[in-house]
């Protein structure tokens, strides 16, 4: 008995020093702190790292963990200036600067920063139409952030931005709003298809333009080479006769022909004069007479 009341009071002696050791020693995580009571009055801070309690003097508050947190709220209904309901979906990013008042300063911060987002969600997009809502994210988010900045620094914690994440009009409003837009849609589209149109038609229009222009240039330059060939035909067909009457000239003068011989040949020449379609009326000429008298001379004479 007396052994088994030692081995008793062995486990009860150790387990009362595992308990001594475990409330003297204190490991605080890196990015988060502890808040220590002595006799329930705040003592001091832990930093991260070892640090030594006094047992059943001093206790552990509370921890708080130093890193940004994020608090996603559910949406929440708000009317606008122009009477509609509108469902806000908000998150906001904020980080603790203050442990100390973070935990006495207010009770719990998260549903602190939740209310307080709710109600200048509802003074700001109560100030707003809903076309000016749904169009001025940024700035919601700027006013928003701005007014819980300033509130939650004395409770230790600095906002750094808050977003929208879904603002959903009433469904009506959201039928006549993708009507809207779907006739603007359609407007946009008839008026592309018109300039085009119009575009093309320009297009082809001055493509016809040119073209007739350069079919007539062409047509000009044809017309005026075929002139110049033409001329210059002319000159070679008169230069060429001018060379043969020469000739003739020539050989005329050189043979020394009688005034009979004269004769004959003329009124042989005067048939192929005739002959023609288009020689209607032939004319005599008055060399005719002329010609019959030297002719007739001739034949006198021999």
């Amino acid at each position: 008995m007396d052994a088994i009341g030692l081995i008793i009071g062995v486990v009860i002696g150790l387990a009362i020093v595992f308990v001594l050791i475990s409330r003297t020693v204190v490991i605080v995580n890196q990015a988060s702190t502890a808040i220590v009571e002595r006799l329930g009055r705040y003592q001091r801070t832990l930093t991260p790292g070892l640090s030594i309690l006094i047992p059943l003097v001093d206790r552990i508050r509370e921890r708080v963990d130093m890193r940004e947190q994020v608090a996603s709220f559910p949406p929440q209904p708000v009317i606008t200036e122009d009477n509609l309901v509108v469902s806000i979906d908000t998150v906001v990013y904020f980080q603790v600067t203050d442990p100390k008042s973070a935990t006495y300063e207010i009770s719990s911060f998260i549903l602190g920063i939740e209310q307080l987002t709710v109600t200048t969600l509802r003074n700001v997009i109560g100030s707003m139409d809903l076309e000016e809502t749904l169009t001025s994210r940024d700035s919601i988010n700027g006013q928003l952030r701005g007014v819980l900045d300033e509130a939650t620094g004395r409770w230790g914690i600095r906002v750094n931005r808050v977003e929208l994440k879904a603002i959903d009009p009433p469904h009506s409003v959201q039928e006549s709003m993708e009507k809207q837009l779907k006739a603007e849609r359609e407007r946009r589209a008839a008026i592309l298809t018109a300039e085009g149109q119009k575009q093309s038609a320009i297009l082809t229009a001055e493509g016809e333009k040119q073209s007739a222009i350069l079919t007539a240039e062409g047509f000009a330059a044809a017309e005026v080479v075929r002139a110049e060939a033409e001329a210059r035909a002319e000159i070679i067909r008169a230069d060429g006769e001018a060379v043969a009457l020469e000739k003739i000239y020539e050989a005329i003068h050189n043979a020394n022909p009688s005034a009979a011989a004269l004769a004959h040949r003329y009124l042989e020449t005067l048939p192929g004069i005739a002959q023609g379609d288009a020689n209607k009326v032939w004319v005599i000429p008055s060399e005719l007479t002329g010609a019959m008298e030297t002719l007739s001379k001739g034949f006198t004479k021999g």
